[in-house]
Order: C-alpha cells, then sequence, then structure tokens
C-alpha cells in the first residue's frame, strides 16, 4: 500500500507521523457538541416510527421507536458513560438520543462526518477515564480529542476505503459467528439425541408419554428426578459472615458461562468457620448449577481444587443417589440437556418465580439407561464435545484476530501511515 511523500511528527504519542500537510486540531474546532435527553422505558411507543439510540450496542444502539424526533441530520454520536463509554455511531435522517448519548454535528462542508467517525472509533480508548460507573468521555472530554485536518478529498478516500474494508471484515466476522451459533446448536442438539435417545438408532422405541421426552430407547426407564439424583443446596450466607480474604464462597456468579469455575472475583468467610460447613465443600468433578435468577440452568462440571470451596445457597449441587443406577457422569449431561433445561423452565412458567428448588426438581422426569449404557453415552458426548469445543475456539480466535486487524488498520489509515487516495474499491 502507498505512503505519503512527506511525514512530520505530530507531537502526539498515540498520532505519531502524520502527512506533512495534515495539522492537528480538536473536536471542538470541527464540530458542535450536543447531548440527547432523557428518554425512558416508558415513552416508548409500540408503533413508533422514528428510533431513540441509547448506550448499548445491540441492534445498532436503537432502544426503540417514538412518534417524534429530534435530529433531523448527519451526525456522530457516541455513548458518554458506562461499559460502551466512547463507543461511535454515525446517524443520518430522523432519530432521537438519550441522555446518554454525545453529539457532533458538523461546523461546516470543509468537514466530513464519516472521516471522524472511524478516527474516534481509534481516538477514544486513548481519552476514556477510570469512574466508579465505568469509563466516561463526557461533552467537555469530548470537546479538547484531538483529531487531524486534511482535505475534502482525502477525507472522503479514506471514508470510502473503510467503509469498503470494514464491511468485508464485519462479514467474515459475521460468517465465524453464525459458525459458532451453528456449532453450539450442533453440540445441544447432540447432547439431548444422546442423553433420552441412545446412540443405537436401530434399537426399538417407545413412547415416553413425556412431550419433551418424547420417544425413548423401550429398554430405558423413566423414573422421578429425586428418586435417583439427590440434591444439595448451599449455605444462606449473609452480608456479614464475609471477611477480606480466608476461605472462598462459590455463588452462581462464579458458574460461568463456557463451564468452569470462575474463583477470580469469589466473597471469604473466615479460616476459622471451616469446620462448621464440612457438609459444603465443593470437590473435583461435583456438578453444580445455578438455581436463580437470569442464567438460572447455567451448569458446569468442577475441575481440579486446590483449595476449600464453599457452596453458597442458590447455587445447587447435584449427585447420584444411587450410584448402580445412574452415574454421575451420565447425570451430569443429562442436566445439560434440553430435555432437562425444558423442564426447569416449565416449572418457573409454573411458580412464576425465577428460582428452582428441591420440590421443583422432584416433579420432572429423567430418563435412565443401563449403567453400562451410560458410560458409553457419556464418553461419547465427552469426545463430540471436545471436537465441537475445538472448532469454537478456533472460530473465536479467528474472529479477535479479524477485530485487531480492523482496529490496526483503521488507525493506519485515519492517521495517514497508507495513502488510500487511489485505492480501487470495486
Amino acid at each position: 500500500m502507498k505512503k505519503y511523500d512527506n511525514y512530520k511528527d505530530s507531537g502526539i504519542e498515540w498520532i505519531g507521523e502524520i502527512p506533512s500537510h495534515w495539522a492537528v486540531t480538536r473536536i471542538k474546532y470541527k464540530f458542535q457538541i450536543g447531548r440527547g435527553r432523557v428518554i425512558s422505558n416508558e415513552d416508548l411507543v409500540e408503533y413508533g416510527v422514528y428510533p431513540v439510540y441509547s448506550s448499548q450496542t445491540l441492534n445498532n444502539g436503537c432502544l426503540g421507536f417514538i412518534d417524534t424526533y429530534d435530529f433531523d441530520d448527519k451526525l456522530i454520536t457516541w455513548t458518554t458513560d458506562g461499559a460502551n463509554a466512547g463507543t461511535v455511531f454515525l446517524r443520518e435522517g430522523k432519530f432521537n438520543c438519550t441522555n446518554v448519548c454525545g453529539t457532533l454535528k458538523a461546523k461546516s462542508d470543509e468537514i466530513i462526518p464519516e472521516y471522524d467517525y472511524y478516527f474516534l472509533q481509534y481516538a477514544t480508548q486513548f481519552y476514556k477515564r477510570p469512574d466508579t460507573n465505568g469509563a466516561k468521555i463526557m461533552n467537555n472530554e469530548m470537546a479538547v480529542i484531538l483529531t487531524l485536518r486534511l482535505s475534502n478529498e482525502e477525507q472522503t478516500a479514506i471514508a470510502n476505503y473503510l467503509d469498503k474494508k470494514t464491511t468485508q471484515i464485519d462479514d467474515l466476522i459475521a460468517k465465524k459467528e453464525r459458525l459458532i451459533q451453528l456449532l453450539e446448536e450442533e453440540r445441544t442438539a447432540m447432547i439431548n439425541q444422546a442423553v433420552t435417545k441412545g446412540l443405537d438408532t436401530n434399537v426399538p422405541m417407545k413412547d415416553s408419554g413425556i412431550v419433551w421426552l418424547g420417544d425413548i430407547p423401550e429398554h430405558w426407564e423413566i423414573a422421578k428426578f429425586n428418586l435417583f439424583i439427590s440434591i444439595r443446596h448451599g449455605h444462606q450466607f449473609m452480608n456479614y459472615d464475609f471477611t477480606e480474604d480466608g476461605i472462598k464462597v462459590v455463588k452462581i456468579t462464579q458458574l460461568h458461562k463456557d463451564g468452569y469455575l470462575d474463583l477470580s472475583k469469589c466473597s471469604y468467610v473466615s479460616n476459622e468457620q471451616l469446620d462448621n460447613y464440612q457438609s459444603i465443600l465443593i470437590k473435583e468433578k461435583d456438578i453444580l448449577m445455578c438455581l436463580t435468577g437470569g442464567t438460572i440452568g447455567k451448569i458446569i462440571r468442577v475441575g481440579e481444587v486446590n483449595e476449600p470451596l464453599l457452596q453458597n445457597y442458590r447455587v445447587g449441587h447435584f449427585c447420584s443417589g444411587d450410584n448402580e443406577k445412574i452415574s454421575d457422569d451420565f447425570i451430569f449431561w443429562l442436566m445439560s440437556s434440553e430435555s432437562i433445561i425444558s423442564q426447569i423452565f416449565f416449572q418457573m412458567r409454573e411458580t412464576g418465580q425465577p428460582n428452582i428448588g428441591m420440590d421443583d426438581f422432584g416433579r420432572m422426569r429423567i430418563t435412565i439407561p443401563p449403567i453400562n449404557e451410560q458410560g458409553k453415552i457419556a464418553n461419547y458426548i465427552n469426545k463430540k464435545t471436545i471436537e465441537i469445543s475445538k472448532l469454537v475456539i478456533k472460530a473465536k480466535q479467528e474472529i479477535e484476530l479479524l477485530k485487531e486487524y480492523k482496529t490496526a488498520l483503521i488507525s493506519e489509515v485515519v492517521t495517514g501511515k497508507v495513502d488510500v487516495r487511489k485505492e480501487k474499491l470495486n
């Protein structure tokens, strides 16, 4: 890729050298800086016409719709605070912004908003400030963010080039994300098929009499969940029980969505209390499930344990109540399947509470293959999930590389490290 003929030091470490005919300036000299207004969820209209943009990145930042609009311009907007602080968007047409959105309107025709939209994607990372509520870039901070002044021709060429390139990268990322989704769906279907239908497709089947199970192998049993699976609740620790260090307490937040214990942000109780809590010690290979809240049904199998760990109240511990009838290995995959998750959410619907406990599990039904067949099923699922996990990990790594490449490309182009004016876009 071509470079400009001459460069100079911008005097800004994170910008570095720029083409000699470019100049450093500040956002406030190029844009009028504004802000959205307070618009709550209650203000949204079911059949509203004009979008309301807020701080989230889902749905391009659209919170919902109302019947009026505040802006009828081409504007750069950015999220002023919270987890997405500094995230920038290019808005056009009739729309609204909430009070967590700042707005930038070009002061003259010499300013091409599309260029600074890309520039700010790179620049805002250097201006975020730590805060008790997360990062913030308020209007006064946006005003002094450094940017660059260059010709209309160059701004337009850069914007057009990055439009094309970033769209290509985003399309590749979307395909990788879709692949991950399909792999996870395949994993879910494979687990459910194995624990409810078995591995032999030619085995005679019978009607289970249960909607979410359907037909099952003729020689399998149907039983109440709690007749063969033991459930243990943890201890209901109170705030005054916790200390600055000591024995780690495993809460539902420690059950990571990817299936492992995340002990990085645990609460603690005094080491002196260990003898009092021997009955709720967590051990290697234990099966733990979240029994409350938005992540209800999240399940993990505990890995290596090198220290005492205590089970909090809304974390459920599950194990075989009859080792000759059902194995822990099979229980874990059974409880990871749609056949159990569906029943969990059915029980929640019936009770209207985002909690599930012993009585709810007592109303559930499970499939019980012969114990030797359980081992074959668990081994099969282990093997297949490892294969799928490797593909998911590879796709996630590729996504991260694409994101890194996109970030590097934007920074190189908007700061003039390469000259894209004559790059072909077709």
